[in-house]
């Protein structure tokens, strides 16, 4: 039976020779980066996948203007630190027209300044092949997808038309039309990450560990009032919990879980026992069931 350890590194070889062969199958990469967990284990790979290198394509940040004030400071330092060609969007269209997580509902929302501003991007730097952290374990329509994953015209996505890859034989050819998302992550789990995290000290948001934060709660949810804009309702005032997140998102669509990791080490232990998936603190993926897969038929990833 294979350790952790050993585990962890045919993950990592599997993941690098996939980065590689991104490298070499296409025209111009772009590597998306959401500040998160997923994305920093995929940054640190990266890195070592072509070390003493830089990467050799660059990092693409869809910035909602709604993400967490610590997620964007520290996407600024993790520029600086490893010198990173970053390239940050908004969908300036949809800032003009006022469109928030609150006035125009979380799908819509989601729509605009998440699907569309990542398409204006991909389609603005002519991209042909877009490297995301995606994991199958986070829910069943990303379990759909290939590790390399044709998108059709207009960035489609159809669930029911995905390449066979038996053996790892990967298919990255693609026509004048077509673009490529691809996944590395695929076949790791949460508690892969973490377990990584934890055995290469990769740097990771500090919003990933517990600590007294101001929140409101929504129905079950707890939402962290990060900034003065979240409208409060009927004079309610935030109270202080010790909370953590396991996902990282726009805070007013994306809940905190009660906790005291205040340690990787202690994340760790806290995701061996939990049984609800991470994405169940995302707002938006709970609306209906088929919400995710109809996001990503359009593009979202």
């Amino acid at each position: 039976m294979k350790s952790s350890s050993e585990i962890l590194k045919a993950l990592e070889n599997e993941s690098i020779e996939i980065l590689r062969e991104t490298a070499a199958a296409f025209r111009k990469p772009v590597l998306l980066y959401s500040i998160g967990k997923d994305s920093a284990v995929l940054l640190h790979l990266a890195m070592k996948a072509f070390h003493p290198a830089p990467i050799p394509f660059p990092v693409l940040h869809i910035d909602t203007t709604w993400k967490f004030k610590e997620m964007i400071s520290f996407r600024g330092e993790m520029a600086k630190k490893y010198n990173l060609n970053l390239l940050v969007h908004t969908n300036q269209d949809g800032v003009s027209q006022g469109v928030t997580p609150f006035n125009t509902g979380a799908s819509e929302y989601t729509r605009v300044m998440k699907t569309v501003a990542l398409r204006q991007a991909l389609d603005a730097n002519a991209f042909d092949a877009a490297i995301g952290g995606s994991r199958r374990d986070e829910e069943r329509s990303r379990a759909k997808e290939r590790i390399f994953s044709v998108r059709e015209s207009g960035h489609r996505w159809d669930p029911r038309n995905q390449r066979p890859e038996l053996w790892r034989t990967y298919n990255p050819k693609i026509t004048n039309e077509q673009s490529m998302r691809v996944f590395p992550l695929s076949d790791w789990t949460e508690l892969d990450i973490w377990s990584y995290i934890l055995e290469h000290d990769v740097p990771v948001n500090p919003l990933y560990f517990a600590k007294e934060r101001p929140v409101v709660f929504r129905g079950e949810q707890m939402i962290m009032v990060d900034d003065d804009r979240f409208p409060l309702i009927n004079g309610e005032k935030p109270v202080m919990k010790q909370i953590r997140f396991r996902t990282l998102g726009c805070y007013p669509l994306t809940a905190a879980v009660e906790s005291n990791a205040t340690t990787v080490t202690e994340i760790v232990e806290e995701v061996m026992n939990v049984k609800l998936s991470e994405r169940a603190t995302r707002l938006i993926d709970g609306e209906k069931e088929d919400s995710m897969e109809k996001k990503k038929t359009e593009g979202y990833f």
